[in-house]
């Protein structure tokens, strides 16, 4: 293909995405009805309901050998299109899973009841990240509307990312010819704002725990046992206290000796985000910010690692009151983890720190309930500089690199079991309430998406 051609198709499939846009608009709302919640056994018809649509979508497309393909837990969608020899193959991943809509009385409307207000659409999904699939899907639609596709197209479309992707490992494994590819598209990410063209380069890796602390054998009389018996919530407190100091660092034996430090040049770049104190402030509702000293807010967020106490149960917990020395305590504890730490290191490290800190008269039992390492990504690779050209042209000026707080393991699984790299890209902003209710979507945002990605696929052909 000339550079006269690819431009002429290129601008073609743009047309067909703006004329189309109402029925792409359409589609999204009917995918987003589906109740497709991973983690609750009763949404099974739901998930392979959701699996099923997207298997037609491929199919309508114009993606061939699609395969609605079974794993250990809910199915991997499957589709493809390899008819550009010479060219690079992109395996576009995506999740269909969702999160639970609970509480449902603080949903302004129903949470599978996709609703638009203004410039967005409200429903359970809708930025997490059934926008973003339907903007790869549609992208690609556009493109091969002209007849061929610049590239070859791979899709890997999973249902269960909201419960820690338990079954991918396997399945990639098992199916690494299938899914051999130069790199990797994955719109799991998210934009700092509609003005702010973003590219994710680095994800932290996560380490989850519990910790169980037992004393004596069933709930004592406070008034008659209290003082004689070490309080099993009070150890609890005081070793989880223990396990930062005054200056915010974890005091884990050995915790930092892997975490890669940061460059200069990678500190202006992260200064150069336009994140300040303030924002972040408002943004949480918090009094004061808080993190490890010597390092920005940025820095802390998306280039340190952390320990954080996710829940904590003990004793009675109901409305009045009630006299009691409970028998039992329980934390949930996670760690994000930079490059280089391991989850099975933190895990010895913790248990370390327990072996150390663990008063006499408590029992202690640690849980490590899920895992995956870091990932970072080269922002000088092909694939990037692509999709760099083709955020510049749609929004107007070159994107910003960031380094994301949270984990997608399927960045480390492509590098570790395909030996590929990701772009790591989306449309969800820091206010679109993911996770919780009233998620939405930005539209005017989602439909430059499908631009920036059509742009991105005739980039990676020239």
């Amino acid at each position: 293909m000339t550079i006269s051609d690819n431009t002429t198709s290129r601008n073609a499939a743009i047309q067909y995405a703006h004329e189309n846009r109402q029925r792409f608009y359409d589609e999204l709302k009917s995918f987003c009805a589906i109740p497709s919640i991973s983690t609750a056994p009763e949404a099974r018809p739901a998930m392979q309901q959701a699996a099923e649509w997207l298997a037609r979508q491929l199919q309508t497309i114009g993606m061939e050998h699609v395969q609605v393909m079974p794993t250990r837990g809910h199915p991997v969608v499957y589709g493809d299109w390899l008819h550009a020899p010479g060219k690079p193959t992109v395996l576009i991943y995506g999740h269909y899973d969702v999160q639970p809509a609970d509480p449902l009385e603080l949903w302004e409307s129903p949470a599978f009841e996709p609703q638009q207000r203004g410039d967005y659409l409200f429903a359970r999904g809708v930025t997490d990240m059934k926008g973003q699939v339907q903007a790869t899907l549609k992208a690609v639609e556009a493109v091969i509307s002209n007849g061929k596709l610049p590239i070859n197209v791979k899709f890997m479309l999973e249902g269960e990312e909201e419960i820690g992707s338990p079954s991918l490992d396997s399945y990639m494994e098992e199916n690494k010819a299938l899914l051999a590819c130069d790199l990797a598209l994955n719109p799991d990410s998210g934009i700092l704002s509609a003005d702010i063209p973003t590219i994710t380069y680095a994800l932290r890796g996560l380490a989850y725990f519990e910790l169980r602390v037992t004393g004596p054998d069933h709930d004592l009389h406070s008034g008659v046992f209290g003082g004689s018996v070490l309080n099993p919530a009070q150890a609890l407190c005081e070793l989880i206290a223990g396990m930062h100091d005054a200056q915010g660092r974890v005091t884990l034996p050995g915790f930092y000796d892997k975490v890669r430090p940061l460059s200069d040049e990678e500190r202006q770049e992260l200064a150069r985000l336009p994140i300040s104190d303030q924002i972040t402030l408002a943004q949480t509702g918090a009094p004061a910010l808080y993190g490890e000293a010597g390092y920005t807010t940025i820095e802390r967020t998306g280039a340190r690692p952390t320990l954080e106490v996710n829940g904590l149960l003990s004793g009675f917990t109901g409305e009045g009151s009630k006299t009691v020395l409970p028998s039992k305590a329980m934390a949930k504890i996670s760690m994000r983890l930079t490059p280089d730490q391991e989850p099975n290191e933190v895990h010895e490290q913790l248990l370390a720190y327990l072996k150390a800190k663990a008063p006499a008269g408590i029992r202690y039992e640690l849980i490590q309930m899920a895992g995956s390492v870091a990932s970072i990504s080269d922002r000088r690779s092909k694939g990037v500089q692509a999709y760099s050209k083709a955020m510049e042209l749609v929004w107007g000026r070159p994107p910003v690199f960031k380094r994301e707080g949270g984990s997608v393991p399927v960045v480390t699984q492509f590098q570790k079991i395909l030996g590929v790299e990701s772009v790591n890209t989306g449309f969800a902003m820091p206010g679109d309430n993911m996770h919780s209710p009233n998620e939405m979507l930005h539209l005017p945002t989602l439909w430059r998406g499908v631009d920036a990605f059509i742009h991105f696929f005739y980039n990676l052909a020239e």
